[in-house]
């Protein structure tokens, strides 16, 4: 497992280079953990996702900082590739943002946004949206990065700007703050979220002195190409809530499937999984379980080792029933 700081420095390389990468998000250290198996080069944990997860509530700022800590710790700890944490916008002003970048440094994710909302502030994706001045949100970054330093340089920030949607803003306010979150801010790279055009995510990617992470935002032209992105110099593309989506949509499906068709309905998406073009994910291995049988023949007396020949399950890895 590598460090944090080797991680961070793994990300950073990943800035600093001229092609694309591609970052999967959602709120589970199972789904990093798949991101890494699958070659992906970093994750991200959406506040949404957490918030919706986790306590079952929008995403509306109730999630708390310790709770994106310890969330952060648990799939960083699980995996070798970046985990980018949704920081919201901090947990208050400045002051709380400083105390709140040390608690996320130390956690071990490699990197972490800060948005430029209003506070209680709204989904990225939702209406409603106000941003703070720009002069405020350049402060709370500035103590972001005086945080950091004291503890591990290698340390990545993001400054969120959220302007594109937001009350009384437009794309020239969002250049102009993304601008100044790099300059004055000291952020690393910056997150124009929900960009609505190609020539505006051009724009942005020429004038922002930093790599520029993207999500698309247009109603009127369909997203680009992943090649078009990296043309249009976009360094990453985020689908910050992807496998978290998926998962719901899969429990809607399978719950409904249940309730409505009983185990016939279980039948059928256990069938269509299997016939699935990846086929089914293997928890078990995922999880690396069969390491556990090394780990009690290492380090436990024979008197607490467990009987796995003659034991039986339910999983695919029962193994054999030994009749009496």
């Amino acid at each position: 497992m590598l460090t944090a700081t080797e991680k961070r420095e793994r990300f950073r390389a990943v800035l600093a280079r001229d092609s694309l990468t591609v970052m999967p998000g959602g709120f589970s250290p199972l789904f990093a953990m798949m991101a890494d198996e699958l070659g992906f080069e970093g994750f991200f944990l959406a506040g949404s996702q957490m918030s919706a997860f986790l306590f079952g509530v929008p995403d509306l700022g109730i999630l708390g900082l310790h709770d994106v800590v310890a969330h952060g710790a648990h799939a960083a700890g699980r995996t070798d590739i970046p985990i980018m944490s949704d920081c919201d916008t901090g947990y208050g002003n400045a002051l709380n943002v400083h105390f709140a970048v040390g608690e996320i440094v130390r956690s071990g994710v490699a990197a972490m946004s800060l948005e430029d909302q209003e506070a209680p502030k709204k989904s990225a994706t939702s209406a409603g949206r106000r941003t703070i001045p720009k002069e405020e949100a350049i402060g709370k970054l500035q103590a972001a990065v005086d945080a950091r330093d004291a503890i591990d340089k290698s340390f990545v920030l993001c400054a969120r700007c959220d302007s594109l949607g937001a009350e009384n803003e437009q794309f020239s306010d969002a250049l102009d703050r993304c601008i100044g979150y790099v300059t004055d801010g000291g952020a690393d790279f910056v997150w124009l979220n929900s960009v609505e055009t190609r020539a505006d995510l051009r724009t942005a990617c020429r004038e922002i002195p930093a790599p520029v992470l993207v999500i698309w935002g247009g109603a009127e032209e369909p997203e680009p190409s992943l090649s078009e992105y990296e043309d249009l110099g976009a360094r990453i593309v985020l689908y910050p809530t992807i496998a978290a989506s998926a998962a719901t949509q899969a429990g809607w499906a399978i719950l409904s499937g249940l309730r409505h068709d009983g185990q016939e309905g279980m039948a059928n998406w256990k069938q269509a999984l299997a016939e699935g073009t990846y086929g089914p994910a293997n928890q078990a291995q995922l999880l690396g379980t069969a390491d556990l049988r090394v780990l009690e023949e290492r380090f436990l007396p024979a008197s607490a080792q467990r009987d796995y020949e003659h034991t039986w399950g339910h999983g695919p890895d029962r193994g054999p029933r030994v009749e009496n």
